[in-house]
């Protein structure tokens, strides 16, 4: 399919391509989400949380024809880079791309920006939602894949690690997740997507739990054995009556995704990082 030759690709390209997808990821929101809140208003049973959910859908439609956010919190900024092994970037540093298409896409886009530039010390804005937290992978082929996801703090600040001894076991992972999500409450803007990382190592967990968030709603893990675990942990949610904006409800999530990797015969790393109603992202192939 292409592959096999080096193909030039300009990190203009690249910054000009995250400019649009910030703007986009903010005020369009994905088929798939606008169609899990419709799927929801049909299984909510609480009119309160009835009432939500269609409030939902029409902010999708306001955003959408206004280009106007869906959220006011626009989020940091995260990156993901799929880089065809085939490619050369030429025309500068990537990452001083990647931060220039931010800093243009917030601006020109009238996108709050909410990054400030030392976390304890000195928290003044930035200015421009930079710099972006921009995550880069090697894979085969010739082109590049670039995803926009701009994370809210209510969100993120609701996400969890947790290094698990391995006799914990399923049982223990879903525990984990169910508790992690009833924490949370309403405080991170339910209905959820639940991002769920499980191995690696204590970095690698978070990182599989925020690509689970980036996985189209409406698929499953590709082993069935994760489809089925998907499934109950959904149930099991779903179950705790938090609902729409933790006003009450049957719809506490809309789904969860699970992504996994090798681990240490010692530990079972699990993270669980939650996405908000407005689970945002945009994507493009250069």
């Amino acid at each position: 399919m292409g592959y096999g030759y080096l193909r030039e690709i300009s990190v203009d390209q690249v910054a000009e391509a995250v400019k649009r997808l910030c703007i986009e990821s903010n005020v369009k929101m994905p088929a798939e989400l606008s169609y899990a809140v419709a799927q929801a208003l049909e299984r909510e049973e609480s009119p309160a949380g009835r009432k939500i959910l269609k409030q939902i859908l029409e902010n999708h439609r306001i955003a959408a024809e206004e280009a106007i956010p869906a959220c006011q919190d626009t989020g940091i900024t995260l990156v993901f880079l799929e880089i065809g092994q085939d490619v050369h970037l030429i025309g500068g540093d990537l990452y001083d791309a990647v931060n220039r298409g931010v800093r243009a896409g917030y601006i020109e886009g009238y996108l709050r920006k909410s990054v400030v530039k030392d976390p304890l010390f000195q928290r003044e804005n930035s200015g421009d939602n930079t710099p972006a937290m921009t995550y880069v992978e090697i894979v085969p082929g010739n082109s590049i894949r670039i995803t926009v996801v701009p994370k809210g703090a209510g969100a993120e600040n609701a996400s969890a690690l947790r290094m698990l001894p391995p006799h914990a076991g399923l049982e223990g992972v879903k525990r984990f997740v169910v508790e992690t999500v009833e924490a949370a409450g309403p405080d991170a803007c339910p209905p959820y997507v639940v991002g769920v990382g499980i191995g690696g190592t204590f970095d690698r967990a978070p990182l599989l739990a925020k690509k689970a968030l980036v996985r189209p709603l409406g698929t499953r893990h590709g082993d069935p054995r994760y489809a089925v675990l998907e499934q109950e942990l959904l149930e099991e949610i779903n179950q705790l009556g938090i609902g729409p904006q933790g006003l009450g409800g049957r719809v506490t999530a809309f789904a969860v995704h699970v992504e996994t990797a090798p681990c240490h015969i010692a530990s079972l790393p699990v993270a669980v990082n939650l996405g908000c109603h407005v689970n945002r992202a945009a994507r493009v192939t250069l």
